[in-house]
């Protein structure tokens, strides 16, 4: 099993844990007068209502990714990666500090990996959260209550993974990461670069890792579907920036593989940001950020809308009563209601 103990400091991090108000002022809930739904398909207002307004939650990050509802406290995590942050955000306290710094805190820091988490996933079962961390190179198991940290995956055949970018788990409890360069110093080089691939990871209950993709380039947000037999995996590569769709069998391991979605046409000066996180609703319907914001997909692959940010938009996931969506853009936490419900 790949899997070892962090030490956290305990003393000094635990009261971090979602017990630390920001510093900045924190606004109201806002309007958030750039956004826009657009219609491409009229079943598109089955699920989001074509006056549907984006929300302004919270501002002033450098970068963010990863959001992740926490059912049990009713709150969200996102990471702020380029300032070594998660936050937490609901409507009755705001905006607070729930870890800081978020990267791994212990003597055997990666001197070719940027400091920082990325990819967030609560698991109402452990309550625990599980942490994509750029600086420790590492797949990471966050206890809530207790601040202990165990990498449940760091290595393959013996090497250091890339930075691990973001992590969906499966019913049978299986994981799925991507592996992209994003957190290695310096990625023009590579510098750091152990793997000879940018993969895609499936990780056992047990522990044993496995290859699920090598031919990627930039493989970034992973999603399933409802039924755990179709895993989606976005690509950040201005030269195909693309989703592929992976059929499983039922031990979770990728039997085919086909083109889901090509956003090229998408790409526009109004329009940034490449394909990324997303997140899925109870029917299988696909929330993708992509070019512009939030592209909305049938589970067949038809693109049926876009909610437009104007921004670069990392990152979503359903929250509260499952029928809000949150998004993580450029410095912004935004949100705004939906039809539908996310599946979790």
């Amino acid at each position: 099993m790949i899997s070892r103990r962090l030490a956290l400091g305990y003393l000094s991090s635990l009261p971090l844990l979602g017990a630390c108000t920001d510093t900045r002022e924190i606004h109201s809930v806002q309007h958030y007068a750039k956004g826009r739904v657009e219609v491409f398909d009229p079943s598109f207002t089955k699920l989001v209502s074509a006056d549907a307004k984006i929300e302004l939650l919270a501002d002033g990050f450098k970068w963010t990714e990863g959001p992740a509802w926490d059912s049990k406290r009713e709150q969200l995590y996102f990471s702020d990666i380029p300032n070594n942050r998660i936050h937490s955000w609901n409507r009755s306290k705001g905006l607070q500090t729930f870890l800081d710094p978020a990267g791994r805190d212990d003597v055997d820091i990666d001197a070719e990996a940027s400091p920082g988490t990325n990819g967030i996933l609560y698991l109402e079962d452990q309550d625990s959260l599980l942490i994509c961390n750029q600086n420790g190179r590492s797949v990471d198991l966050l206890n809530i209550t207790t601040g202990q940290r165990e990498a449940i995956a760091h290595q393959y055949n013996g090497k250091s993974f890339n930075s691990p970018n973001d992590v969906v788990r499966a019913n049978n409890e299986t994981l799925f990461f991507t592996d992209p360069p994003y957190g290695l110093k310096d990625q023009e080089t590579f510098k750091g670069k152990e793997q000879p691939h940018f993969g895609v990871y499936r990780v056992a209950r047990n522990g044993d890792v496995s290859l699920i993709s090598r031919d990627m380039t930039r493989p970034n947000g992973i999603a399933l579907s409802p039924d755990n037999r179709r895993l989606y995996v976005s690509q950040s590569d201005a030269h195909a920036p693309i989703v592929r769709e992976f059929t499983l069998d039922e031990n979770g391991y990728a039997v085919s593989d086909k083109l889901f979605a090509d956003y090229a046409d998408l790409i526009a000066e109004d329009s940034p940001g490449m394909p990324d996180g997303m997140a899925v609703d109870k029917n299988g319907f696909l929330f993708i950020t992509g070019p512009g914001g939030v592209i909305v997909m049938a589970p067949d692959g038809k693109p049926l809308g876009r909610i437009y940010t104007g921004r670069a938009t990392a990152n979503c996931t359903f929250g509260e009563d499952g029928s809000t969506l949150f998004m993580t853009a450029h410095d912004t936490l935004l949100s705004i209601p939906t039809l539908t419900h996310g599946f979790s």
